[in-house]
């Protein structure tokens, strides 16, 4: 398994290289608990050609600009479109038919479909990427996911912290159909980029005039994908349609998704087994085993990601080296995978997951003779190394815990977050002496308080946008939204208003991060690798798995469900057979 997840990994990594090329939150999933719902006495006509489709959670948001989550990336994968798509094998033309890139591969010049159209009919223009785009690195907006832009596009940056305008942004729609891109730099796999949401377009009178939230009522959620939200009922479920305004509306085959928003795993499951579930990803931990002997609909997908524990460094006890280093060698990450989540994850000693690779194609990540990746930034991921950590936490004045105030772990409501966190617990007891006590919050609550650094310890999860390390490193910027460590060498008024205490030696880390966007070959391997020291040798962050991605998709039922590249759920081309 863990070859064929590797090998498999490290082709689609290489074919984001070859083409020039998916937060955030990954599964496990989160959000208030809610029963199956029951088929509504007023289904839609045709209804029995809707795929039914568990997101398990009430996403936050799934407007493009804002989204960062892994549940609300799947719903706009198919009510958006960029100008590129991301399929299960590559990048390939979407929204824009053909580009070109100038020999410096600095100035993008793309050019869109003829005849393109929003769903309530009106065209679809350059316009509309040019607004999205700056929509992006506009301060007001705050997208979390901004660096995305800001750091390769020519005056996103200087718009951003407010030193340059929106119109000196590098993109431009010089008619209708033409959209040009100025880089700052040569980006091998800003195609790649172009296909993610927050490079999709969105239209500038809608959310001007209906604000935050437009896309959360069908009438203002106007999209250009193959599907449009015609219901969405506040923690239940939404519903999807066909969009007969799509360009290639003549290939989707599915009449309507329901997407519900069950969170309890086991309950999902019923639902499954019961007929009434024809997609899911949410599968708890226990049901693995028998899942995998009893189930063909039931598979194990490689996924580039990686589970972990954030440290607060800013909180009084977490901005000790020593105390983040004790708590992270103190878990026993094979006894992790082996015992806890039993999905074929490989255990993780650094935050960039295996099968990521250098520009020679070796493995980012060092395996021993086992094919299991190695010892790495003094964590052994075969076992914990108890008296390490002790003498870690005694050094930082906690002999056996003794001294320590009450200690907390953060996690989204969530069966698998549950014994996730529950099993950290047990480690950090037998292999410390020390009590955490764990909290739970929903999912969108969750986001914020960990956004804003109101926690000490809480679970992370990130997966792959593109197949690129930077995916992984650029999480830790100072510039992101998404640094939820709190870990940054300079002040961010805009992204981050509650981080007031700095930390200087992050700014090793942004040079190496600065010093691989302007480099290649080698060379940039080496910055990767500097950026990655600094980030584990701080111990910011306690790896503790790289991902699978297990899921289900009824063949009995449906036909033609994709997962792309990064493992979001496509639906333009699934078909119900039953």
């Amino acid at each position: 398994m863990l070859k064929r997840l590797l090998s498999l990994v490290m082709v689609l990594a290489m074919v984001f290289s070859i083409v020039g090329c998916a937060k955030q939150e990954p599964a496990p999933t989160p959000e208030t608990p809610a029963e199956t719902p029951e088929t509504p006495a007023e289904e839609p006509a045709g209804s029995e050609d809707y795929l039914v489709w568990n997101i398990a959670v009430d996403p936050q948001t799934w407007d493009p600009t804002l989204n960062s989550a892994a549940d609300g990336g799947h719903i706009i994968q198919n009510l958006f479109e960029g100008l590129t798509r991301e399929t299960k094998e590559s990048i390939e033309p979407a929204a824009a038919e053909s580009w070109e890139i100038t020999n410096d591969g600095k100035t993008y010049t793309f050019k869109l479909r003829d005849g393109l159209k929003w769903s309530d009919g009106k065209p679809v223009t350059a316009k509309d990427f040019e607004y999205a785009w700056k929509r992006a690195c506009d301060p007001a907006t705050a997208s979390e996911y901004s660096f995305l832009v800001t750091s390769y596009i020519v005056g996103g940056e200087e718009f951003f912290n407010g030193t340059g305008s929106r119109d000196e942004v590098g993109v431009k729609a010089i008619d209708d159909t033409t959209l040009e891109v100025n880089l700052k730099f040569p980006v091998s796999y800003f195609l790649s980029l172009t296909s993610f949401y927050t490079y999709m377009p969105v239209r500038e009178d809608i959310v001007t005039a209906k604000g935050e939230g437009w896309e959360k009522t069908p009438e203002t959620c106007i999209s250009n994908g193959a599907f449009k939200l015609t219901e969405y009922q506040t923690g239940d479920h939404l519903t999807m349609v066909k969009n007969e305004n799509y360009w290639d509306a003549a290939n989707v085959k599915l009449a309507g998704i329901k997407g519900l928003m069950i969170v309890e795993g086991t309950t999902a499951l019923n639902g499954y087994e019961n007929g009434e579930i024809q997609v899911l990803d949410s599968i708890t931990i226990e049901q693995i085993p028998r899942l995998q002997k009893e189930d063909p609909n039931f598979k194990i997908t490689p996924h580039i990601g990686t589970y972990y524990v954030n440290f607060n460094v800013d909180n009084e006890v977490f901005k000790d080296l020593n105390v983040r280093k004790a708590f992270s060698l103190a878990i026993d990450r094979k006894a992790f995978v082996e015992q806890v989540t039993k999905g074929g994850q490989t255990p993780a000693p650094g935050f960039i997951p295996s099968g990521m690779i250098y520009s020679d194609g070796s493995d980012i990540r060092p395996l021993d003779e086992n094919g299991l990746p190695a010892v790495e930034y003094g964590i052994d991921p075969s076992k914990a190394l108890v008296d390490e950590a002790k003498a870690l936490l005694a050094e930082a004045g906690y002999p056996d815990g003794a001294g320590l105030p009450k200690i907390t772990f953060l996690y989204n409501t969530n069966e698998n977050n549950k014994k996730i966190a529950e099993a950290l617990q047990g480690m950090w007891k037998q292999n410390l002496g020390v009590d955490v006590e764990l909290l739970n919050q929903d999912w969108a609550v969750f986001q914020e308080e960990r956004r804003h650094g109101n926690y000490m310890m809480a679970r992370g999860g990130w997966l792959g946008d593109y197949g690129d390390p930077m995916t992984m490193l650029d999480l830790f910027a100072s510039k992101s939204g998404n640094n939820d460590p709190q870990w940054r060498f300079r002040a961010e008024p805009t992204l981050a208003p509650n981080d007031k205490m700095l930390n200087p030696e992050q700014e090793a880390f942004e040079n190496a991060i600065t010093e691989s966007m302007l480099s290649s070959g080698k060379e940039r391997d080496a910055a990767i690798k500097k950026a990655e020291d600094a980030l584990m040798n701080n111990h910011v962050i306690a790896p503790i798995y790289y991902y699978t991605f297990t899921n289900i998709v009824d063949e009995s039922v449906v036909e033609g469900v994709e997962l792309t590249l990064t493992n979001k759920w496509d639906f333009r081309h699934a078909e119900i057979v039953k």
